[in-house]
């Protein structure tokens, strides 16, 4: 597989947990082309970022740069069905084992009408702190709708962050809705400018 890495010297410094991240995404999540994205814009460049999210070294990246963002006062991770299931779940494992006490769920894109109804799946209970979470953010639909499925339950988003901030319009959105939002990286991170 060729490296598909920009040249360090054109890139931002990041701290080193950050930079490591970076060294993932770059090399196994983007992916340059002709591609239409979800929105129907054209892009030379797309992210994978399940290609870090679902590795073993890159979940550990993941989550190092991940619970340092974490309030310590959150008790829940998770976010829409997929792009935030493994995130939520890496992050949520990897910090177990460092003394972080997460409780990982998914935001269905659908209510279920059987069984244990409604759109959250997993362990979060009314009253969670919760981090709101995706894979890559572009424009901000997905995390935001996971925020009112959220608050709808019962639980208090304290914080969003993705792998990838993708669009760069998700942290107005956020600061609208009362959410911080820190991604762990951003397009112009990896070399690329927002909306490109």
């Amino acid at each position: 597989m060729p490296d598909q890495s920009a040249a360090v010297n054109d890139l931002p410094i990041l701290d080193p947990a950050r930079a490591a991240l970076r060294d993932h995404v770059l090399r196994y999540s983007v992916k340059r082309g002709d591609f239409v994205l979800k929105s129907g814009a054209t892009s030379t460049w797309f992210l994978d970022t399940k290609q870090t999210a679902c590795r073993p070294d890159g979940m550990l990246l993941m989550a190092d740069v991940a619970l340092g963002l974490i309030p310590p006062d959150a008790t829940a991770i998770g976010g829409l069905t997929v792009g935030a299931d493994p995130v939520a779940y890496g992050v949520a494992a990897v910090g177990a084992t460092r003394g972080a006490g997460l409780k990982s769920f998914t935001v269905r894109k659908e209510a279920k009408d059987h069984g244990i109804t409604g759109r959250i799946a997993g362990a979060l209970e009314p009253g969670d702190r919760v981090v709101i979470t995706e894979d890559t953010v572009t424009r901000g639909t997905s995390i935001f709708e996971a925020v009112e499925a959220v608050r709808e339950f019962g639980a208090i988003p304290v914080l969003i962050t993705v792998i990838v901030d993708r669009g760069g319009t998700c942290g107005a959105m956020a600061e609208a809705a009362g959410v911080p939002f820190v991604p762990m990286l951003t397009a112009p991170d990896l070399g690329f400018a927002f909306g490109s």
